[in-house]
């Protein structure tokens, strides 16, 4: 039988709020702790969860991403690549960003930008900082600018 892990689930409650997670999304994880956060999600009543090992192609087709259990930030950049084609135009991306990644790592908003997504929150958790970030339908950004 697994140990409740307070730390945990305050990280994947967190990542559920801040993304507006609900069953009928379709949601990609990635990142080292991937399994553990599989298995937190499923116990939480979300069934739609693919990763990498069990979603092959990459066709926009997921509303929320999430990432947890980085170690470093080329590992975290690393899990931003991997997550990031499996994404919609218009989706929701929530980011443990571990403590010991920490501010000397990966230039975290500047990356997101750089990807089509914009921060829209953080949260202070006890394992590191949650980030939850939007991806600007581009599409929509571009109908704007003709419009303009």
């Amino acid at each position: 039988m697994p140990v409740h892990d307070p730390d945990r689930e305050q990280v994947v409650e967190t990542m559920i709020a801040l993304t507006r997670l609900s069953n009928v999304h379709r949601t990609f994880i990635a990142g080292d702790d991937r399994v553990r956060l599989y298995v937190s999600l499923r116990r939480h009543g979300f069934v739609r969860i693919d990763t990498l090992e069990t979603c092959g192609i990459p066709r926009q087709q997921h509303l929320v991403g999430l990432i947890s259990g980085q170690s470093s930030p080329a590992a975290l950049e690393a899990a931003l690549r991997e997550v990031t084609p499996f994404l919609g135009r218009t989706a929701t991306l929530a980011i443990l960003v571990a403590s010991q990644v920490g501010a000397s790592g990966l230039k975290v908003s500047g990356k997101l930008g750089q990807l089509g997504f914009r921060i829209e929150a953080g949260v202070r958790c006890r394992q590191g900082l949650v980030l939850s970030a939007f991806r600007q339908d581009l599409a929509q950004l571009e109908r704007t600018a003709w419009a303009s």
